[in-house]
């Protein structure tokens, strides 16, 4: 028999908001019998994204089927990545902000030298491109999308209609040198190597280093879901899994 609840190292929040959510999905279903009630599936899903643990353990651990627990944990994501906030909504509620940071990161996928689209160059491995935007104390804010690992941060921050966002509301964005050409209101390091800077635009740099650093505390909560660290699944579902648990994260938060 295995034990899960100690093994899922999420708020108390976030069950409760979980399983109200499946309660209200199943009563709009009339669903009258299942497997497992709604505790038990909540409990199948956050193991699966916090821990990444495949479904055959998950079916050994909750004594269903395969196919039971890819059904039950496929139901419960696509509920979540629904009530994920879209660009438009964060960039709204962040208004109030005094800057945003924006900083693009690399999901690793298991895929084959042959899949190049998925390779980054940059990371030197498979993987799909994730943009993610933090408050200025580096909490996690929104998580666009994936694209293919292949495309550069520039390209999928202008395919999300980040910078155009953004610069409607008037918001600015600290960004590494990934995002050269943004424009808007998207603030950027001088380029060029370090010993051919002025020393005004070196201390510029800096100082424009610190702040962005904070991004890497949201993609670190991104990650802090295990699944997220080695994905293994069809790249179509990718996003799906990232919104869920962007979902998840604002509902322990709030």
């Amino acid at each position: 028999m295995l034990v899960y609840p100690s093994g899922v190292d999420v708020s108390g929040s976030t069950p409760r908001f979980l399983a109200a959510r499946l309660r209200k999905h199943r009563h709009a279903l009339g669903t009258r019998w299942r497997r497992l009630g709604t505790g038990r599936q909540y409990l199948l899903t956050l193991t699966h994204l916090r821990n990444g643990q495949p479904y055959a353990q998950l079916a050994a651990g909750f004594g269903i089927g395969t196919t039971t627990a890819y059904r039950y944990v496929t139901e419960a994501v696509e509920l979540l990545a629904a009530l994920a906030p879209t660009l438009a909504e964060t960039v709204r509620a962040a208004s109030m902000n005094a800057y945003l940071i924006l900083d693009g990161t690399l999901l690793p996928i298991d895929r084959i030298t042959a899949d190049r689209p998925f390779y980054s160059g940059k990371h030197k491995k498979h993987g799909m491109n994730v943009q993610v935007i933090s408050d200025p104390k580096g909490r996690l804010l929104w998580a666009s999308p994936a694209l293919a690992g292949a495309v550069h941060d520039i390209r999928a921050a202008r395919e999300h209609g980040i910078i155009d966002a953004l610069a409607q509301a008037g918001i600015t964005c600290w960004a590494d040198k990934g995002y050269q050409g943004a424009g808007g209101t998207v603030r950027l390091p001088y380029r060029g190597r370090w010993d051919r800077l002025a020393t005004g635009q070196q201390a510029v740099n800096r100082s424009h280093a610190k702040v962005r650093a904070l991004v890497e505390q949201a993609i670190a909560t991104l990650k802090s879901w295990r699944l997220l660290r080695k994905l293994r699944c069809s790249t179509t579902r990718i996003t799906s899994l990232v919104q869920a648990v962007l979902t998840l994260h604002l509902a322990s938060s709030d």
